[in-house]
Parts: C-alpha cells; structure tokens; sequence
C-alpha cells in the first residue's frame, strides 16, 4: 500500500495540474443533471438573440419615423408595432434570464453540496496521520473557499463569459453583413487587444492573488490554534504574544494585498483605455457614414446601443477573467484534499467482520513491527493473544508504545510487518466500518463535542432512546451529577468539553462507550482523572462491563488490573514480560519494580494525609 510520510502542512500547495483539470474534475457533478443544464443554456441563448434584438428594432423604429406626410396611419400603426415588439424584447430578455438562473439553481446548489460531502467523508477516511499533521484554520478556509468557488466558476463562466462571447459574435456578424468592413474590423482589433492585454495582466497578477491566500490561510489557522488553546495562552500570559504573530500574519497579508489592489488598478485603467478607444472609432465611422448617406439615423443609434450593450459587459471581463481564475485556483486546493491518498484503505473485496457479541472476540497480534516515520520503529515484533471474553492489560513507561497498541487495533495505522487478527480474521481484510463498530474505547484524553451531555453520550449509539442514555449515564456515576445542573441533560459542554472537569468527562466517555456496546473493549488510563473514591466505583463497574468481552486495559496505576488474566510489560516497543499479577511479582522484574515503586508511593501518600489530619485535630 502507498504510505505518504508526514508534512507540515494539511493541504499541499495547488499543484498546477491546470486549469482544465479542475473543470473537468468539477463537470460530471454539473452534468448529472443534463437536461436542466441544456435547458438553462437554451434560455440563456433566448436572453442573448432578444438582447440583440432590442437594438434592431430600435433603429427601425426611428428609421419608420421618418415618413412622408401623406401617409398618416404609417405614422400611427408602425411605430406601435415596433414599439409593443421593444417591449416584448425587453421583457424577454429579463424573462429568459431569470428562467436559466431558476433552471440552473439546483444544478451549481446540488454540486457544491456533493463536493463538501465528499470532500467531509473522504476527509473522515483519511489516516490518523493526516489529522495530526492537519492545520484546521487553513484547511477550513481552503474547503470554505472552494465551495465558494464553484458557484462563483459557474456563475462568471457560464453565465457572464459565454453570453458575451455570443452576444459579440451575433454583433459581430451583423455588422459585417450590414456595414463597411471596418465596424466589424475595430470591433475585432479591441476584442482582441482587450483579451490578450486582460489574459496577460490578469496572469501576471494571480501569483499576487495566491500568495494573499496562502497568507489569508497561514493568519488563519494561527488565530484559531490559539483560541482553541485558551488557557494555555492564560496560563503562561502570552496574549500579547499570540497577538504579534497573528499580526505578522496579517502583515504580510497586507503587503500581498496592496500589491494587488495596485495592480488591480492598472489593469482597469488599460482596459478601460482600449474599449474607450475603440467606442470612439466606431462611432466616427458611423457619424461618417450618416454625413454621406451610406447610413440612416437608425443605422448610427443601432450601432451606439450595440456598442454600449458590449462594453458594459466587456468592462467587467477583466474582473470576470480574474474571478473564474481565483475561483479555480480555490478550487484546485479543495480538489487536492480528495488526492490525498486514504493510507488506510478498505480492500475492493473487503467484508464485514464477524465476530460473536455474547463472548466478545479473540484478539491475536502475530509479530507485528510499526512505525510512524520510517526512522523510527515504535513496536518491534510485538506478539501476544487475548482469549475471547478475558482482559488483558498493558503497562510500562510512557513512550513504551502502549498507546499505539490501541491504534493498530482500531487500524488508524497499517503494520509494516506481521498481523492483527480478530477470530482469525486479519483486520486488513475486513470492512473499517464492521471492525470500528464491534471496538469501544475509553480514552484517557476525553475529547466531547461542543453540544448538549445527553448528545455527547448518545454518540455512542445515534438515535439512542433518553431512558437508554439515562441508564448508561447512572452505571457511569454521571447520572446523579448531571440532574444537579440546572439544564440537566441538555447542558452544553463547550468547546472540546471544556466546561466539564476532566473526572466528568471520562465518565461521559465511559457512558457513551457503555450504550455502544461493543464486543471488544479498550481502557486507555480510563481512570486517569477519577479521585479515588470515584476510581473505584467506576472500577468495579468496568469489570462488569467487561464480563463477556473481550478487553484490552493500557494502565499506569498497576493496582487497577490486578485481575487481569493477562499482563502485558513493555519497553522500548517490545514485551519484554508477560504473565498474571502474581506471576510477574515472582519474577522480580520490571514489573514489581513498578509495583513496588507505587507502593512506596501510596504509602507515602497516606502517611501525609494521617499528619494532615493530625494537625487539623490539634
């Protein structure tokens, strides 16, 4: 399987795959729904044909004013004939407008939301890897911008840049069908003038465009990684820190910014130049043409309105050009969040994993080797079994590589060697989902989403009845202390949980855990934050819990698996001891090292709190 080593950034720069890539990556969302597409081009050609209409009849209706006297009804039938055809193509044109917009809405509206939803859930697919690496400020604003920019490609492009290069093709051929050579030829010189000069500057700017973006993204993600740690900016006093370098970020945003507004600013006035330019030729051939006869009033007015019908839109076609250019530049960035490779990958053939639920499952590590960086190995030939329905617990230094253990098992990681079965299935046969499903963890770093506690536990099991989410919520001890809030379940726990203590937020976790009720078990120091008295309770009712499941317990307190059938001692990535309780204090290792060393601890610990009463008696 392809592996991507880590990066310092969540998003890669845009690729400069072209243009072209990004549309034709974006055209099968738009033509999943054809016929409205087609629809909505044929009423933008109606627009177009009625908009060019107008000013035809217009110079028919002055050329009919000028009548002989003798003929009274031309003067009134005529010019009412005319008039009523204007007003009917000038309904026509707003009509059809309006028409296409309303066909095409639910075109652009259902694509931008079938690539934020795939977008959302590949994101979800991709490793663990990718997500501690990600930077959440910067690619929130590249998915938000993205989506922006796709309703702003088909708006500008379809709808702006197609109407005007057909409405100046329908001018272009009437007027070299009906006049001197030249209108059509001035016409042609400043189109062309104006697009090469328009293409060219916009070009040259859009370096100055990226780089505010990437800068814009940088500023970004910088503020929202130090509002998400708060306290640790108020622990150590560092707002006026955090604050210079949020403002170097927008510093160089604003360098970046002016350049572009500077250049913005030539482009304009080129532009306007060349269609000023070209205006006035037009019209001094025109007024030519009516001194020597070759042309009727109706002929110049007709020419005037064609012209100023396209310079309003050209006027605008440098912004538009350098619009649809930002617009696939944004979106580029949010197509590349779908290259990045998914390293853990369901096979084409995967299947769900079987595993019986009223015994829990055998969970079997066969000589497994891993690492997240190449250079170095974290588990090296790691080989151990955990009979179905029996807890087996871990335990040694931090970075021994307890943790990863739990990891490899949920398959946020592949093994580079060996295996991991579950009743003999090997987890990288089976489906992510079937496998994460039949898992529950406890994790020692609880992590609640910002919403109510009665939602935080039912994550354990969406749609989960409230006498089922109260019940779990009292064999996790939390019951009590949530009726004594004044919003009881409906309280919201903030951002990330913040609002609960960390004792409050373990018990949520092991609440949700118990309504998932999976067949397999992880307690990842799930006791970690609990006073003692609380520690025990709890403890008592994960061994409950866990009867009939198959656990796997990551401790540092020894004392809370002393039962375990099975104990795990690492370092250094290997086991170097396994056996029971009593089993491994006979062999006077490393682990009654640590059991001796707690055991100090804890009588030193109550030998303090007898003095502390001590002195409060006296």
């Amino acid at each position: 399987m392809r592996r991507h080593s880590s990066s310092s950034s969540s998003v890669p720069p845009v690729n400069g795959c072209g243009d072209w890539s990004t549309v034709k990556t974006l055209l099968p969302y738009l033509w999943a729904y054809k016929w409205r597409v087609l629809l909505a081009l044929s009423f933008l050609v109606c627009a177009k044909l009625a908009n060019v209409g107008v000013p035809l009849i217009l110079k028919k209706l002055i050329d009919s004013l000028t009548i002989a006297p003798s003929d009274p009804m031309a003067l009134l039938v005529l010019p009412l004939s005319l008039l009523v055809a204007y007003g009917v193509l000038r309904v026509s044109t707003t009509l059809f407008t309006e028409l296409r917009e309303f066909v095409f809405a639910k075109v652009t509206q259902r694509a931008v939301r079938n690539i934020a939803l795939k977008v959302f859930r590949h994101l979800h697919a991709l490793s663990l890897r990718f997500h501690l690496n990600r930077q959440t400020g910067g690619m929130t604003r590249d998915i938000e911008r993205g989506t922006r920019g796709i309703s702003s490609l088909v708006s500008y492009a379809l709808f702006s840049i197609f109407p005007t290069l057909l409405e100046i093709t329908l001018v272009l051929i009437y007027l070299s069908t009906h006049y001197d050579i030249w209108f059509s030829l001035i016409t042609v010189i400043a189109l062309v003038t104006y697009i090469i000069f328009t293409i060219s500057m916009t070009e040259w700017r859009t370096h100055f465009r990226r780089t505010m973006n990437d800068l814009d993204s940088k500023a970004s993600t910088k503020a929202i990684d130090s509002l998400l740690n708060y306290e640790t900016v108020k622990y150590f006093g560092n707002e006026d820190y955090e604050a210079q370098r949020y403002d170097a970020g927008l510093q160089h945003y604003e360098v970046a910014a002016v350049k572009s507004q500077t250049t913005l600013s030539l482009l304009n006035t080129g532009q306007s130049l060349i269609i000023a330019s070209a205006v006035t030729l037009i019209l001094w051939r025109a007024t030519q043409g009516v001194i020597d006869k070759s042309m009727s009033i109706g002929d110049l007015v007709l020419v005037n309105a064609f012209m100023i019908q396209l310079y309003i839109p050209l006027n605008f076609l440098g912004v538009l050009y350098r619009e649809i250019k930002q617009s696939l530049a944004d979106m580029e960035r949010l197509f590349s969040l779908l290259d990045q490779n998914r390293e853990v990958a369901d096979k084409a053939d995967a299947q769900p994993l079987q595993i019986n639920h009223q015994k829990g499952g055998e969970v079997r590590f066969s000589h497994v080797d891993f690492s997240y960086e190449t250079k170095r190995q974290i588990l090296f030939d790691v080989d151990f079994r955990i009979a179905a329905g029996t807890t087996t617990a871990v335990v040694g230094h931090s970075g021994s590589g307890k943790s990863t253990l739990s990891r490899l098992l949920f398959r946020f990681y592949d093994v580079q060697a060996g295996s991991i079965t579950i009743d003999g299935q090997n987890i990288m046969d089976v489906s992510q989902h079937s496998l994460r499903q039949a898992i529950g963890i406890v994790p020692q770093d609880t992590v609640l989403f910002n919403d109510t506690i009665e939602y935080n536990i039912a994550y354990g099991k969406p749609g989960a009845s409230k006498e089922e989410i109260i019940a779990v919520a009292k064999a996790a001890y939390i019951h009590d202390f949530i009726e004594t809030l004044p919003d009881g379940y409906a309280t919201m726990v903030g951002e990330r949980g913040l609002k609960l203590s960390g004792g409050e937020k373990q018990r949520v976790a092991i609440a949700r855990t118990i309504l998932k009720d999976p067949a397999i078990l992880i307690f990842d120091e799930a006791t970690s934050a609990l006073d003692s008295k609380s520690e025990q309770m709890i403890q008592a009712q994960l061994k409950e819990i866990a009867k009939n499941r198959t656990s796997l317990v990551i401790a540092h307190r020894l004392s809370t698996i002393v039962d375990a059938e099975q104990i795990l001692v690492m370092d250094k990535g290997r086991i170097i001891e396994r056996g029971t309780h009593l089993q491994l204090l006979a062999l006077a290792g490393a682990y009654a090292q640590m059991w001796e060393r707690q055991q100090h601890k804890k009588e030193a610990a109550a030998d303090d709190d007898g003095l502390e009463s001590t002195d409060l008696a006296a």
